[in-house]
């Protein structure tokens, strides 16, 4: 192949929004060369690899705006800490049937038995799989909503809450609401029902969310919309940050 007929295919690739193909045809072409392909054989490397390139763009660029704490996935998490947790089960989620039927996880237990780290790991294979992903805790989702209501913009800033396909709220229960705030959450719950998928952490048993939303009525109203299709997925195990710790201290007293 010619030079000019190479600088014009990286210029007709760059017009196409191919930036990879333009920057890798030699290599295209010496792999090609390489393994004696067809034209079509060729043809069906560069789209492939454009297309890799492109989801893996598109997976990173949607953990950036995703507002996860962090990327860590279930193969880091540590399933033999906590054996009444079948790790069956958190696999399956892993599947994202979930996700397609636009239903919710609730993943409940005490702090620090993992449960933002199952939840952040479900989000991430989400996006992977193509999917929208937000990540918020309770407490900031509804001070930013209150904000927005205050400023007379409260549509505007539901809308970031009900455009991803999953929203993780973290932490519910931690603070208990006030039924103005509650009111709002109801209103993320009620709004996104049937249309996108919720996970959520929670250290509250469900009948102690009448507590935490300040008005049992407007609770069993969240519920029924948030359980109606759901995998709940109880965590009742030692805290994975106690046993960290329990090493530090081990470790330093074998150093004393």
């Amino acid at each position: 192949m010619s030079e000019l007929t190479s600088n014009r295919i990286r210029a007709t690739a760059v017009k196409l929004g191919l930036p990879h193909l333009a920057e890798a045809l030699n290599q295209y072409i010496q792999r090609a060369d390489e393994a004696k392909m067809g034209y079509l054989d060729l043809i069906d490397l560069v789209l492939a690899e454009e297309l890799a390139v492109r989801d893996d763009r598109r997976f990173r660029n949607g953990l950036r705006l995703s507002k996860l704490p962090h990327h860590k996935t279930l193969e880091d998490y540590d399933f033999s800490f906590q054996p009444d947790l079948d790790p069956r089960e958190v696999k399956d989620l892993a599947t994202l049937s979930f996700v397609e039927d636009k239903a919710n996880v609730a993943l409940l237990g005490p702090p620090g038995v993992g449960k933002t780290h199952i939840a952040v790991a479900l989000a991430v294979a989400a996006c992977r799989a193509g999917y929208s992903i937000y990540f918020t805790s309770l407490d900031d989702m509804v001070r930013h909503l209150k904000a927005a209501e205050d400023q007379g913009r409260l549509m505007s800033k539901l809308t970031s809450y009900l455009r991803p396909a999953v929203l993780v709220v973290d932490e519910v229960g931690y603070q208990p609401l006030e039924r103005a705030e509650a009111n709002l959450v109801f209103q993320v719950i009620s709004k996104r029902y049937e249309k996108g998928s919720i996970i959520l952490t929670s250290n509250k048993t469900f009948g102690e969310w009448g507590q935490v939303f300040g008005d049992e009525v407007l609770a069993t109203a969240i519920l029924d919309r948030l359980l109606h299709h759901c995998e709940v997925v109880p965590i009742n195990g030692n805290s994975y940050r106690l046993k960290n710790r329990l090493q530090a201290i081990e470790r330093d007293t074998d150093v004393a």
